[in-house]
């Protein structure tokens, strides 16, 4: 079935290999009869940086310029259809989305300043969250619900680095801020993300399985089984949002816990 699907991009270099694999998957997923949309972060210069020029509202009602409250002033914005038009424009290509996928390189343990900004500008409450919008962390009700989601991110350490006892950590663990904090908690189904490691390196032979690889995880990008995260609402946690005692497996701990009771990540 045909589907919408936005990629949004972050690396400086046209020629990298950050850039290929977003070609890749335009191309890959175009070619199997989807309709895609690009964000180019880099290319379109996109300003990552929050400030009052995003809401072209704020202090107008006369008198000293009122402080600036993100999530107010987001809200208000977003909810009056006054937000600056590159937000606009970001936040109507994901409410058109069936899924989104994030491509970029993992630099100092998170992603790039441009596209965190991104994140920052284009999830305003009231669009991602807020009183105004559904609960968080929820399985069909929260503000995004409905869209699939999938990281696709390089690494120059190798894989054995971002194990269970790798010095890095568990890439799960590095990546929850993204998979937890921003897809699940606005109502996106996260998927496992798709990794590319030991980038700094990376032979010429290794490219063609990389690819192999990628179109595997992009033909089952809406039949894969999610990370199977709680849902605030489904009785695991109390009032101060912790976790009841009892809902985990045993010998689970960290940010395990947050996944459902006897399903394994």
């Amino acid at each position: 079935m045909k589907k919408k699907i936005l990629v949004v991009s972050a690396h400086p270099e046209p020629r990298s290999l950050n850039t290929a694999l977003t070609t890749f998957a335009v191309d890959h997923l175009r070619a199997a009869g989807h309709e895609v949309r690009l964000s180019d972060l880099y290319a379109m210069k996109w300003n990552p940086t929050v400030s009052t020029d995003d809401y072209p509202d704020h202090g107008s009602e006369g008198g000293p310029a009122r402080r600036l409250h993100v999530m107010r002033d987001s809200e208000e914005a977003t909810l009056t259809g006054r937000l600056a038009p590159d937000i606009a424009a970001e936040q109507e290509k994901i409410r058109w989305s069936d899924a989104v996928v994030l491509q970029f390189p993992m630099w100092w343990f998170s992603a790039p300043a441009i596209l965190k900004g991104w994140i920052d500008r284009v999830f305003t409450s009231g669009f991602a969250y807020g009183p105004k919008v559904p609960p968080p962390y929820g399985d069909t009700a929260s503000a995004l619900a409905g869209r699939r989601a999938l990281l696709s991110v390089t690494l120059g350490a190798r894989e054995t680095a971002f194990s269970d006892r790798g010095i890095h950590g568990r890439l799960t663990d590095v990546l929850h801020p993204l998979q937890h904090g921003l897809f699940w908690f606005t109502g996106m189904t996260p998927l496992e993300p798709f990794a590319v490691y030991d980038t700094d390196r990376m032979p010429a032979d290794r490219w063609a399985p990389a690819l192999e690889a990628y179109a595997r995880r992009l033909d089952a990008l809406f039949t894969d089984p999610p990370v199977p995260f709680r849902s605030l609402t489904g009785g695991d946690y109390d009032h101060d949002m912790r976790l009841l005692p009892g809902r985990e497996r045993a010998g689970m701990t960290g940010l395990d816990l947050h996944t459902r009771l006897g399903v394994s990540r």
